[in-house]
């Protein structure tokens, strides 16, 4: 068995080559480009990946040898290869882009055909007709890539490493050390986990009628999980839980378990050996030797029927990617239904969702929690002094330098364990010295190693690229996600998946096995609502800048390295205008570059500004430019910024009141996806384009109104605030048509230019369900449309069953669309739960909102109907506000749910109506919020 401590050591610069060249980046650039070059790509990549492999396996035994100085300059060109190729060929796209894109307008197809006419007396050898790529330029940068390769392998095959060749010893040796980061023996004493031993022993002895209340379906029994990272206690915690249950048992105490079991899953598991391991624990006695599994089954049904079960499935893993395993794994639940009603199985995992695979609902699986530092202490401290026999002196020595060591193991409990149990073996003052002024660090890195390597390729690309935030930075998971795609590191092979929800499930695959932390909720600037950010452990980031290597780098407030030349994506803490033209610059490989710092312009003319841009164009390799400024403006983008035609997120975050003024050319940088301009109320172009070109876009962040035509053309967006229908060209319903990827909120104004019920179908929002809040407004002026056409018109903007939050505003149609009055109707937004009615002028009784049984707040403001409307079945409801809405004279039925009720500016008579209902509600002893007439 591998000590992890041994295993620890590998995790380096070996680490860091294995987790890039498996990379998906390595096969899926040769492919793309030997595709343009018209070669056999199959063929060549055959023999390529081959050859690849063979790096992968040797990398992981170079890492402290004398190999390494002879394989990393080779890796390196390799690197530098595939990039340079991968920038070639996303020029090409983008010349691909520019050239549908003239083709398309009017002018360019005149263009077209005369260039069609002249290229069919000439041709270029050098350059594809359809992109312009140089394939020349191309076809030398891959050639590196395999000279690159074929040198690496020459290298090899000298080196005759021992290892290489038996893959099946080296996944044994993983899979051994993997399995020995948890035991099932006891340890000698738990410290600090009272809080989360007592939460599970409750869960344990729960009544039969509340486990029924907490798990998925009426089985007989229920699961309870531990989930954390490697190495955080979640096996201590179980072992302490299990060695409790036993003593329970043994002792006959009150809701003992019959049968208590331990079983040691891990991720090469057979289901065979844990029937057996069951069969075992059961009974006590030796597992016989079945015939066939349905045998084994059988007897050991018949050992556990009618008992209270435990049992205790420590370290599963269970990748949602291979449903096998999974499915394996549950044929071992349905044995304990023949136990009694009550019974339990404890899962530990390193991910949430091998326990919900397991069937643990959300309110059961339990994240293991962190240590508070003197805790921690104590708990290191037992690992390395316990029981020692040591005079007072040096006593008190070895815990003043343990104390600095445990500073240094960042409340790792597999660390404590691990670095503890080796002071231990030498409790000496000069031994613990020296100890302390070591790298302790390496000797604990082996568990998230292991952890890290199951993880998929592309997800592993996307948490070495977190190592470029400081730590304890605050990660807000759509920017990761923004920045992930970005950078290339998100893709797919399904024309219906979108890259944001493949990188979403490559977010929640590091959440579920810790890598990421929830943090706690952030009040987002300009907006109304929290969100979720999230955190990475030290050790975490520590490995993370191991996986990263030289591509990643910080530039901090004390930081006294320097960035390496080849360096890539580039995190700017601190800033000042000597570092920008000194250093960053000079650093012609770079792909991202966040300036975190808020940059002062102090000048009027904002020259600072100007020179900053002219400097940064000439990063010309850019994916990524993130910049927070500050000053009085106005502020103006240069020219240059054309020369980024890489570039794909753009953030230039600006204060509010502040104008923006945009150049022609930005409307050219046809690959940009995400454009964040921060707070910025007065977004304009110098001459007067738009960003209609700009097809690949997906978000668009701003204070100000942005209005340009022909937003149709950007299929890909999926954030538009507001929409004016006109009868201006660009400007009609059929440009929404497409737009189905639209989130969060959007507002359309102008119905009134909508004449028919077929235009407002072409706006299509019952297919955008991925809006959550949605506002449809006709103008105040009644005579832009007659109430006929306004009713056919709103009875086909259906909105998406998926809706939660709906305002209709200024409505003069006499009728109510049948969406809205509970007839039949597939995609209407059955579970809306906020409806705002404003300025509705039909006289007379008010619409049904029998459609909207979910509703959980109503507001209407000065609309014109003579009482509310029934409201009996809206059982959910729990806010109601009622303004200016002179003509009302009935009170409907108010549901019992009602917690809130406002009234202000309608009639006297209907304000005393709603004020009585409110005292007698009262009276009935109903627990109610307020009821305000007038503000009171």
């Amino acid at each position: 068995m591998v000590d992890p401590v041994t295993i620890g050591a590998a995790v380096g610069w070996g680490v860091s080559a294995v987790g890039w060249l498996a990379s998906p980046i390595v096969s899926r650039v040769l492919n793309k480009g030997f595709t343009h070059l018209d070669f056999n790509a199959p063929e060549k990549l055959k023999i390529l990946d081959t050859q690849v492999l063979q790096l992968q396996r040797v990398m992981e035994v170079v890492d402290e040898s004398t190999y390494r100085v002879r394989l990393e300059p080779l890796l390196n060109k390799l690197k530098s290869a595939l990039y340079e190729a991968e920038d070639i060929l996303d020029s090409a796209d983008y010349e691909s882009l520019r050239k549908k894109i003239q083709d398309a307008k009017p002018a360019g197809r005149s263009k077209k055909l005369m260039k069609n006419l002249w290229s069919a007396t000439t041709s270029s050898p050098l350059k594809d007709k359809e992109s312009g790529m140089p394939k020349l330029q191309l076809e030398k940068s891959l050639k590196k890539i395999e000279n690159a390769i074929s040198d690496a392998c020459k290298v090899l095959e000298q080196l005759n490493l021992p290892g290489v060749s038996n893959d099946d010893q080296r996944r044994a040796d993983a899979t051994n050390s993997h399995s020995a980061v948890t035991t099932a023996s006891p340890p000698l004493r738990v410290i600090g986990r009272d809080q989360d031993r007592d939460k599970i022993i409750a869960m344990l002895h729960e009544k039969e009628d509340q486990c029924q209340a907490n798990t998925v379906s009426r089985k007989g029994y229920s699961v309870i999980g531990i989930h954390g990272i490697a190495g955080s206690g979640k096996s201590t915690i179980a072992q302490y839980v299990y060695d409790h249950e036993k003593k329970y048992k043994e002792e006959k105490m009150e809701g003992h378990f019959d049968i208590v079991m331990w079983i040691h899953v891990s991720q090469t598991f057979d289901v065979d050996s844990i029937f057996r391991d069951m069969f075992e624990g059961a009974t006590g006695e030796a597992c016989p030797n079945f015939n066939s599994r349905n045998v084994q089954k059988e007897k050991l049904e018949d050992k556990l029927r009618g008992k209270h079960i435990l049992l205790v499935l420590d370290d599963v893993w269970c990748n949602i990617r291979n449903t096998r395993d999974c499915e394996e794994l549950q044929q071992i639940l349905p044995l304990l239904n023949v136990g009694k009603a009550g019974s339990k199985i404890l899962v530990t995992s390193r991910t949430e969702d091998a326990l919900v695979a397991l069937g643990a609902v959300e309110e059961r699986c339990i994240p293991i929690s962190d240590l508070d530092d003197k805790v921690f202490f104590e708990l290191f401290m037992h690992y390395a002094l316990d029981d020692a026999r040591i005079g007072g002196h040096d006593q008190r020595k070895l815990e003043m330098i343990g104390e600095d060591i445990a500073k240094k193991l960042k409340r790792s409990p597999l660390a404590a364990r691990a670095v503890g149990s080796r002071l231990r073996l030498k409790p000496n003052v000069e031994f613990w010295m020296r100890e302390k002024n070591r790298d302790l660090m390496n000797d604990t890195m082996g568990a998230l190693w292991w952890s890290y390597q199951y993880l998929d390729e592309q997800v592993r690309r996307c948490f070495a690229y977190c190592s470029i935030f400081p730590r304890g930075h605050r990660l807000k998971r759509d920017e990761l996600i923004q920045l992930w795609v970005a950078e290339g590191f998100i893709k797919t092979s399904k024309p219906e998946e979108e890259m944001e929800d493949v990188a979403q499930n490559y977010f929640d695959e590091l959440l579920s096995a810790s890598f990421l932390q929830l943090g706690g909720k952030e009040q987002l600037y300009r907006h109304e609502r929290e969100v979720d950010y999230f955190t990475i452990h030290d050790l975490l980031c520590d490995l993370a800048e191991e996986v990263a290597g030289t591509d990643c780098f910080r530039i901090e407030k004390g930081c006294t390295g320097e960035a390496p030349l080849d360096v890539r994506y580039l995190f700017v803490g601190t800033y000042d205008s000597a570092m920008l033209t000194e250093k960053i610059s000079g650093f012609q490989n770079l792909r991202t570059l966040i300036i975190y710092e808020t940059i002062h312009d102090k000048s009027t003319e904002c020259n600072d500004f100007a020179n900053m841009f002219t400097m940064l164009t000439g990063l010309r390799k850019l994916r990524v430019l993130s910049l927070r400024v500050g000053g009085l403006g106005p502020f103006f983008i240069p020219d240059c910024i054309i020369r980024w035609k890489h570039l794909r997120y753009f953030a230039f975050r600006v204060p509010p009141l502040i104008k923006l003024t945009l150049p022609s050319a930005f409307t050219e940088l046809y690959h940009m996806q995400v454009v964040d301009f921060g707070s910025c109320t007065e977004l304009a172009f110098a001459s007067g384009k738009d960003m209609a070109d700009l097809v690949s876009l997906h978000r668009l962040v701003t204070g100000a109104v942005v209005d340009f035509p022909n937003v149709g053309r950007l299929k890909w967006l999926q954030a538009l605030l507001l929409f004016e229908i006109s009868k201006k060209p660009g400007y009609e319903s059929h440009q929404l048509k497409h737009l189905n990827k639209l989130q969060d909120k959007l507002e359309i104004r102008g119905l009134e230019n909508v004449q028919t019920r077929e235009e407002a179908l072409e706006v299509n929002l019952a297919g955008k369900e991925k809006l959550r809040e949605l506002t449809l407004r006709w103008s105040n002026d009644q005579s832009c449309s007659s109430p006929e056409v306004q009713a056919e018109v709103l009875d086909g903007l259906c909105p998406s069953r998926y809706l939660e939050r709906l305002a209709i505003a200024n409505y003069h149609g006499k009728t109510f669309p049948s969406w809205m009055m509970g007839d039949e109707h597939n995609s209407s937004p059955k579970n809306l739960r906020k409806l705002t009615l404003v300025t509705w002028s039909q006289q007379g009784p008010a619409p049904d909102l029998g459609a909207f049984i979910h509703l959980h707040s109503l507001y209407i403001y000065g609309c014109s109907w003579d009482g509310l409307p029934h409201m009996e079945n809206l059982t959910s409801l729990k806010e109601l506000q009622i303004v200016e809405c002179m003509n009302m004279q009935l009170l409907a039925t108010l549901p019992k749910s009602l917690e809130e009720f406002t009234v202000s500016g309608c009639n006297h008579e209907f304000m005393q109506l709603c004020n009585d209902y409110w005292s007698n509600r009262k009276k009935d002893g109903a627990r109610l919020g307020r009821c305000a007439e007038d503000g009171n």
